[in-house]
């Protein structure tokens, strides 16, 4: 099961004082988490001076700062002595499955993990289209913090090993070096390695309220290290994959936006991805991959070539999963000429509206 990490608690403290006008930076961020690694998150008092003291540029900054410590961790921040506390051993604990054995009962800090944790689980179910600003840096500092799989491919190669099968020309190579004599047998077995994921995300306009989030989800998966792809598709198809490697998330989602030429515009799906097809999934890209499409269905084309195209991609790739921001709402039915007409040729059909569905098309992908 995905898991988060405690750092996405303090990089939505932190974004979500750069919403409210102070200047915090990437290093400044960095250097937040590294000190509250040393004082101790458990402890409270440590985590507001370390936040002020590597978060504020000057004395302008305080009155905001404490604001959004209160809003953001509950509490009085007056309550909080001027005396820089002492120095503890880093301890956090979250509501978790894997984090509950071993945690401390009692610690009245601890509370504020439990907010800011039911704040998370919250953002689970909720449509990314209707949270607040706060909801929205929250939500971001929490994918930066995920930690996706990739799928695994059995290799073509066997190579030597411990256990598996008997490779009988290492062993006759070793009998011969004695001379015929018998001597322990050689073994070698398949290895796994990572399969390719390719992302096409639709930011025509009825895309656009889930594109920033969708393309945040694939900045992540391109930094875990898992081979992937990411393309842009509506009137025009658009690789974002150099943009998105860098490590910054949001200076790559501002150059990733600022190399689509067609951002809210129309859907062509049928004409894109048959762009896609010609000049990136026939040359490999998308063969033996999982190619992932990010769209809700709506299709200004002739939906047929929509029906035609995933046929061909269908017969590229792996798996195929198809993720509409609409599939995980109420009352819901995929009644879309280009839905219709793509289905067929579909493996997985998910939702893609909130954190949840975000976490669980990860899970999908991990085991495809």
């Amino acid at each position: 099961m995905t898991t988060l990490a405690p750092d996405g608690i303090l990089l939505g403290f932190a974004r979500a004082l750069r919403a409210a006008g102070l200047p915090v930076t990437a290093d400044r961020e960095s250097t937040y988490l590294l000190a509250v690694a040393t004082v101790g998150m458990s402890d409270r008092a440590a985590t507001y001076w370390a936040g002020r003291a590597t978060l504020c540029s000057g004395p302008e900054d305080i009155e905001r700062y404490d604001q959004v410590f209160t809003g953001w961790f509950g509490g009085e921040e007056r309550g909080l002595t001027s005396v820089p506390p002492e120095r503890t051993r880093p301890q956090v604990w979250l509501d978790s499955d894997e984090g509950a054995a071993g945690r401390p009962t009692g610690d009245p800090d601890d509370e504020v993990l439990k907010v800011a944790a039911s704040a998370v689980e919250v953002l689970r179910h909720r449509d990314v289209t209707t949270l607040t600003a706060a909801e929205k840096q929250l939500l971001a500092a929490t994918i930066d913090t995920l930690r996706p799989r990739a799928p695994l491919r059995r290799g073509t190669r066997r190579l030597p090993s411990r256990r598996g099968e008997v490779d009988p020309h290492r062993t006759l190579r070793a009998q011969l070096k004695h001379l015929g004599e018998p001597t322990d047998l050689a073994w070698r077995r398949r290895y796994t390695r990572p399969r390719r994921v390719v992302m096409l995300i639709d930011v025509s306009g009825s895309m656009s309220p889930y594109a920033d989030v969708l393309l945040r989800v694939a900045h992540r998966y391109l930094r875990s290290g898992a081979p992937a792809e990411v393309f842009t598709v509506g009137t025009r198809l658009t690789r974002v994959t150099r943009a998105l490697r860098q490590r910054d998330p949001d200076r790559a989602l501002h150059d990733a936006g600022q190399a689509v030429p067609d951002w809210s515009g129309g859907t062509r799906l049928g004409e894109t991805l048959g762009a896609f097809i010609t000049r990136w999934g026939r040359r490999g890209v998308a063969r033996g991959a999982v190619v992932v499409v990010c769209s809700d269905g709506w299709e200004r084309g002739d939906a047929s070539t929509l029906g035609e195209q995933m046929r061909h991609l269908a017969q590229l790739a792996h798996r195929v999963v198809w993720l509409n921001p609409h599939r995980g709402k109420a009352g819901y039915q995929p009644i879309q000429q280009g839905i219709v007409a793509a289905l067929p040729y579909v493996d997985h059909f998910v939702a893609g509206h909130s954190l949840g569905a975000y976490l669980e098309l990860l899970e999908v992908l991990a085991r495809a």
